[in-house]
């Protein structure tokens, strides 16, 4: 119970501790998603597409979310996202697939900029 109190305070959601998650706005729900799964000490922490139906405002919270677990807790996090400005804005190295091959990998920027990504991505 105490890391779970702690882990609320760690996401700024102790004030809502009594609150149905259903109840929520949808951003709070996924930080409070990431404090849940990260209660249980995990080395690894898989994200699969958490920005999904996320508006703007959301999406940046979330980005400066995933940076403070990224930062501040002993664990890999695996990333699975479409929003090129989130993945960009917090993943040091990428691996793109393409229905279901490994297209390319590499540094964040390099992959970015890879004529097979643009195309089968991010549009000529």
């Amino acid at each position: 119970m105490k890391k779970a109190v702690e882990l609320l305070k760690v996401f700024d959601l102790d004030k809502e501790k009594d609150t149905l998650a259903s109840n929520l706005p949808y951003g709070k729900q996924r930080k409070l998603e990431i404090a849940r799964a990260l209660a249980t000490g995990p080395k690894l922490l898989l994200l699969d597409e958490p920005a999904a139906g996320m508006n703007p405002n959301e999406t940046t919270e979330l980005m400066d979310t995933i940076r403070f677990v990224r930062d501040n807790f002993d664990m890999t996090i695996l990333l699975i996202e479409h929003d090129m400005k989130l993945v960009s804005g917090i993943c040091e190295r990428l691996t793109v697939l393409n229905f279901g091959q490994v297209l390319t990998q590499g540094k964040t920027a390099d992959v970015l900029h890879d004529p097979e990504v643009i195309k089968a991505y991010l549009g000529e």
